[in-house]
């Protein structure tokens, strides 16, 4: 089950922008393309490889994007599909890609496809693209959220109910059902007519973007697209289709990349994805980058959180995560975030700016394709009680909008994301008069930002740092350390407490890179919160 990753992607360091929150040139409070265009050197300076967008297609915006209503047009708020083009082609100039957030498993109830079978009288003669059925679900099966049915009413005038996923104006896409019991004749299987129109439309909207210069897509629910009560058996044929993609893109795109949500389904085959995106919908994600319970993560908040200023913390649950996902395939690129949008940012709670240094050097020296969330560059906060913009309520005990806030640019209005009025803008700015900016922090010795623009430069420069050298563990408890390939010894402390590694690996090993981090002749004594990047000379 070897990896198929483009070599350009296992290296590579990722930038997600959540283009509503970005940067907005034409005034009207939300983020578009062109003001990414303005800000690509901004981009550059930080040593990235490839910007993903959360969606920008056409939607209405119910869910922030994730309710498509035209996958072949960029939504008029952000531009054109000639801005988009324009992007790739100056990111390109500078040495990045442009990836692209691709929703596959619903559309919008705006989409022409779902508006078209909801006029029908019944079933189309083609095979529908939607699951419907006429005999009452009585609650029925699908991904419910609390107190919202999977199954929804027709507002007609077809008949019946059809399968939504999330938000009941995000009816899922058709992809046919492991088991298409007689019973239910909406049970369509995996190569009903219905399924097979929606596998196709999947290539042609895979080959309009790939065509136009996008290096590829991380695809959201990229397991959910085949039915199966329970998720084990339709995750496994989702793969499937997946397979056959990727067969087509090897041909006619053999450089782009497929990124899933999540971890792909291990079936025994040749994998579809270029990687497993980690952390993101996995417990360990908090592990890492959780404050000792004051973190806003309520169903990821582990009992022994990694990143714990208080001391209580336990590498347990990460080492766990990653070993896992090592045992099954030791060299399948793994994609770790500081964050997205939506999780917490990875300054949240009570941690201060001078815990980040620990967490990005794990991030961007631990062996893996990190991706860096926009703003987490010069540490802005995730910010409770933002309203409820966009479905960014999707659970009553989590708010997404706070990580979704304006990007803080310099010290003017707005924070230099918009002319706009304020009341007029996407989400609140950070209230906080000390709230970090990007023209604060530019070329200050100490700053979150020079810290990541160092410690990428570093990245670059260092073979071993990057995604092809091997990872060892050699101390489990803090300092927590590895070395990478042959040369190089990585601790960090996360907690406020001193502390000491004695280890061979340490002994006589040189500094490179860090702070609060002091070598001597038996091993490395670090300051609270230190972290240090050491050479050993193959020692280890």
């Amino acid at each position: 089950m070897g990896p198929v990753s483009a070599e350009w992607f296992r290296d590579a360091v990722i930038y997600e922008i959540y283009p509503q929150s970005y940067a907005d040139s034409d005034g009207d409070g939300i983020g578009d393309l062109r003001g990414v265009i303005d800000r690509l050197d901004h981009i550059a300076s930080l040593g990235v490889d490839a910007v993903w967008f959360n969606p920008c297609f056409a939607s209405p915006f119910l869910d922030a994007g994730y309710d498509v209503a035209d996958y072949l047009s960029v939504a008029p708020r952000y531009g054109t599909n000639d801005d988009l083009v324009e992007l790739v082609d100056k990111a390109r100039a500078r040495g990045i890609r442009i990836l692209l957030d691709l929703v596959v498993g619903h559309t919008s109830t705006q989409h022409p496809w779902f508006r078209a079978e909801l006029a029908a009288a019944g079933p189309s003669p083609d095979g529908d693209r939607y699951i419907w059925r006429t005999d009452d679900p009585g609650g029925g099966w699908g991904i419910d959220l609390p107190g919202i049915p999977a199954w929804v009413p027709s507002p007609g005038p077809r008949p019946g109910w059809y399968l939504k996923n999330f938000y009941d104006a995000q009816p899922a896409l058709n992809f046919g059902w492991i088991d298409p019991d007689p019973a239910h004749p909406w049970r369509d299987g995996a190569d009903a007519p219905g399924p097979r129109r929606n596998r196709a439309a999947l290539r042609e909207i895979l080959d309009f973007w790939l065509g136009r210069g996008i290096a590829g897509f991380r695809v959201d629910m990229a397991f959910s697209l085949v039915k199966d009560e329970g998720f084990t058996a339709g995750r496994a044929a989702s793969v499937e289709i997946w397979r056959e993609i990727r067969a087509w893109m090897d041909s006619a795109y053999p450089h782009a990349v497929l990124i899933p949500e999540g971890e792909e389904p291990r079936t025994g085959g040749a994998f579809a994805f270029d990687a497993d995106f980690a952390l993101v919908i996995h417990e360990a994600h908090a592990s890492l980058f959780d404050n000792h319970g004051a973190g806003i993560l309520p169903w990821h908040t582990p009992r022994e959180p990694f990143f714990d200023a208080a001391g209580a913390g336990s590498t347990d649950i990460f080492l766990r995560m990653w070993n896992g996902l090592r045992d099954a395939d030791p060299a399948r690129p793994i994609v770790m975030a500081t964050a997205d949008h939506d999780f917490s940012r990875l300054r949240c709670g009570a941690r201060s700016p001078e815990q980040l240094g620990a967490a990005f050097t794990l991030l961007f020296t631990w062996g893996v394709v990190p991706s860096l969330y926009y703003g987490d560059e010069i540490g802005m906060r995730y910010l409770s009680g933002m309203p409820n913009v966009e479905g960014a309520i999707c659970n009553p005990a989590y708010n997404r909008a706070g990580c979704r806030t304006p990007m803080q640019w310099d010290d003017g209005p707005n924070a230099g994301f918009s002319a706009a009025d304020s009341a007029d803008l996407y989400l609140p700015i950070d209230p906080d008069p000390a709230r970090p900016t990007v023209a604060g922090q530019d070329g200050i010795p100490g700053s979150t930002l020079t810290l990541v623009r160092d410690l990428l430069a570093l990245r670059r420069a260092t073979p071993a740092l990057q995604g092809h050298a091997p990872t060892r563990v050699v101390h489990e408890g803090y300092p927590f350390a590895w070395t990478r390939g042959e040369t190089h010894l990585v601790v960090v402390n996360p907690r406020a407490e001193p502390a000491r590694l004695d280890a061979p690996a340490a002994r006589g090993a040189s500094l490179v890179w860090g702070t609060g981090c002091v070598p001597d002749a038996v091993g490395v004594a670090l300051d609270g919160f230190g972290y240090g990047i050491l050479e050993t000379g193959g020692r280890g």
